[in-house]
């Protein structure tokens, strides 16, 4: 064998292993248990409870919710800028020559 044939057999066996070892966990809460010794915590998260509850596509987001920033009195005054046109100038490529006059 080739050593990138066996590198990614390495590789396959591994992930397999890991996988195998997540379904093991989760099937059995007392070793998870023995793992991770907050496994009982509704708020742990870990591989094991994302493939325990089918939550291994949709990992659940933290909310993060904060106070509104109250907004002073002295608010500075916005002062009307102009800016030109960017794309003015990209108008020369509309009247190009024909290809085949």
């Amino acid at each position: 064998m080739k050593s990138s044939t066996s590198g990614r057999a390495f590789v396959a066996v591994v992930t397999t292993a890991a996988f195998l070892w997540t379904l093991a966990l989760s099937a059995s809460p007392q070793l998870h248990e023995r793992i991770h010794s907050d496994a009982n915590r509704i708020d742990h998260a870990c591989v094991v409870t994302f493939v325990a509850t089918g939550n291994v596509d949709h990992v659940p987001v933290a909310l993060i919710i904060s106070a509104p920033v109250p907004l002073g009195e002295n608010l500075p005054e916005l002062t009307p800028l102009w800016v030109g046109p960017q794309f003015l100038i990209a108008s020369v490529f509309e009247h190009a020559p024909p290809a085949n006059s």
